[in-house]
């Protein structure tokens, strides 16, 4: 009798960090060439950074900028399902989408390795500060926290401002993820103190290892670099394994792009030795509904 195919027990994520130009074809081009080479090098899912048509457009406010703006599917998903599908690749893509005329999000969309859109998601957590003026542009999502089915793994997605909040990570994590891929866009505000630049990016980095160790799954921070208007990017994209160690990082300054083996038995070994999901007490958490302490 024929042997039965033994289960991959490892997955190779890519991870396309680079700059960004103001020509969004420019960019597109630029990004197959990171998927096309992440490929090559063995990778299975591919991800790119948040929003990476365009520079990122949310320092300021301008109705012009909508014009950035396309429908899922549209152009760059058509184009991007022929490289997912002739590579046989995950694609991870994180796109302005325009759902109608004066609604507006910010969507990480996920096509299979056949080229058919597994799934997308709707970025739920929309900031307002200084240079990231997000609130201008895009409608909170409303497509919940979700995993999506792929050929090469269980994938979960949110995005940037995101990887704050440990109650996203948590429900993304309880849908069945093995993975949570975050397409980012965050840098150094201008004459920022050196020692605070340092911190954020520490507490930056810290949130998303804690999301990966509370959860037992991989993290994939995909971020930008380089210069753009008022903000210098960061880069140090990086993949976290479920107890929080840090197995792989690029560079601040550089584009690169970043190819992870990611031994999938981990996620089991982690969370029989620490089983926060398990002594959950989903008993007593009824007060995560209260914006803060209960209702007077």
């Amino acid at each position: 009798m024929p042997k039965k195919k033994r289960a991959a027990t490892a997955t190779t994520v890519g991870l396309v960090q680079m700059s960004c130009e103001q020509k969004p074809e420019t960019n597109l081009k630029k990004a197959i060439a990171g998927i096309n080479d992440a490929a090559k090098r063995g990778a299975q899912i591919v991800c790119l950074q948040e929003l990476f048509r365009s520079q990122y457009f949310c320092q300021t406010e301008d109705i012009e900028l909508f014009k950035l703006a396309e429908t899922i599917p549209g152009p760059s998903t058509e184009t991007l399902s022929k490289v997912a599908r002739k590579n046989n690749v995950v694609v991870i893509a994180s796109l302005f989408e325009k759902r109608a005329a004066g609604v507006y999000h910010n969507t990480a969309v996920i096509i299979d390795a056949s080229g058919k859109i597994a799934g997308k998601y709707r970025k739920m957590h929309i900031p307002d500060d200084p240079l990231y003026y997000e609130k201008f542009y895009f409608t909170p999502g409303d497509l919940g926290f979700k995993t999506h089915e792929t050929a090469h793994g269980k994938v979960g997605t949110l995005v940037c401002w995101d990887q704050w909040f440990p109650e996203a990570a948590r429900l993304t994590a309880l849908s069945g993820a093995d993975f949570l891929f975050y397409p980012t866009a965050i840098g150094w505000l201008p004459d920022e103190e050196e020692e605070m630049n340092q911190a954020q990016h520490s507490a930056w980095e810290t949130i998303q290892r804690s999301h990966a160790i509370a959860n037992g799954l991989f993290v994939v921070v995909v971020n930008r670099v380089g210069q753009e208007g008022k903000l210098k990017f960061w880069g140090q994209s990086f993949v976290a394994d479920p107890f929080g160690r840090i197995i792989a990082k690029a560079s601040s300054d550089k584009e690169e792009t970043l190819i992870v083996e990611c031994d999938l038995e981990k996620i089991e070994e982690t969370r029989q030795n620490w089983p926060f999901l398990r002594d959950r007490r989903i008993d007593a958490y009824d007060g995560l509904r209260y914006r803060f302490g209960e209702p007077v």
